[in-house]
């Protein structure tokens, strides 16, 4: 038996197939959003030299960003968080006050003979302290000037006090595993030998975490850490393109062809996340720490999306 078609309806059918096809093809492909590992490594491809980046969000640890966050990396000044964090641990168990004062000298030991070297005001950060040299010094205070102004003559008295072995041996306790805190700064025999300071975005990742969630010590001595870490004088990097509302608790770090930093990033809603930003073999030292800021700004904008 023939099916008759009505013809009014078949053409009806095709009109709105049609019309509907039309509607289709005149409608913008939606675009994709490039996600924050393609905009950072995208950036990164600008910077001649390595680069790792470690980023968290503090209230929402799903969001995360890891860059060769495993690779080590010359520490360089960023080493002088953990002697900080130790020595608020040995204040706590009772081995040292930091509001004693103790007589600056300038002069230390060698890790690999325990021959004597002095550092140079020429290649230092801060040249107030070297006047201070043969008076007494508060812990307070060497320990203010090794974070805001990377102070290397108080590092070295302060490392010296602490103990490196200790400093390296509580950052463990802080789920920081590569990290490794070896002696104070300019041992020239001991850099010669290859025996540097040496970190991964990750453990510096995991050592501003352990301080912004109280976990570095106690509530207080976290919250007077993250007071000094806000005071810092050198802000090239994580908070050089971010609103001015934003605070940023951090520590930087460089030597030739290298330049470091992270911190804890603050919003004035209270929402936080911290970053890592790491560098060496940096071709264009200046150019490589404007990418750097910019990376960080990346961050910051894509933070702002998730919350």
């Amino acid at each position: 038996m023939i099916k008759l078609i009505s013809i009014p309806s078949y053409f009806q059918q095709v009109t709105i197939t049609l019309a509907f096809l039309t509607l289709i093809s005149c409608q913008k492909k939606p675009i994709e959003i490039p996600s924050l590992r393609e905009n950072v490594l995208a950036q990164l491809d600008s910077i001649q030299g390595d680069v790792a980046v470690a980023y968290i969000n503090l209230d929402d640890p799903s969001d995360t960003l890891m860059i060769h966050a495993s690779e080590e990396f010359h520490a360089a000044s960023t080493m002088k968080v953990p002697v900080m964090i130790e020595l608020y641990k040995q204040e706590e168990e009772g081995k040292l006050d930091l509001g004693d004062s103790i007589v600056l000298v300038n002069e230390f030991k060698s890790i690999v003979d325990g021959s004597p070297y002095s550092m140079d005001i020429g290649d230092d950060s801060d040249d107030v302290i070297y006047s201070k040299i043969g008076t007494t010094v508060s812990l307070n205070d060497l320990t203010y000037s090794m974070i805001t102004v990377s102070s290397n003559l108080a590092t070295n008295v302060l490392i010296e006090l602490v103990g490196a072995k200790n400093v390296t041996a509580t950052m463990r306790t802080l789920g920081a595993d590569k990290i490794e805190v070896l002696r104070g700064v300019e041992d020239q025999k001991a850099y010669d030998l290859g025996l540097s300071n040496s970190t991964t975005a990750n453990d510096l990742m995991m050592i501003m975490k352990a301080i912004s969630e109280n976990q570095a010590g106690t509530p207080a001595d976290c919250e007077e850490m993250i007071s000094i870490l806000k005071d810092q004088q050198f802000n090239e990097i994580i908070p050089f393109y971010l609103p001015k509302d934003v605070t940023v608790a951090h520590k930087t770090g460089s030597i030739t062809g290298v330049h470091h930093d992270a911190g804890i990033v603050y919003l004035p809603d209270g929402r936080s996340y911290v970053l890592v930003l790491l560098s060496k073999n940096l071709e264009d030292f200046d150019k490589g720490t404007n990418q750097l800021a910019k990376v960080s700004k990346l961050i910051y904008d894509h933070f702002m999306t998730q919350n």
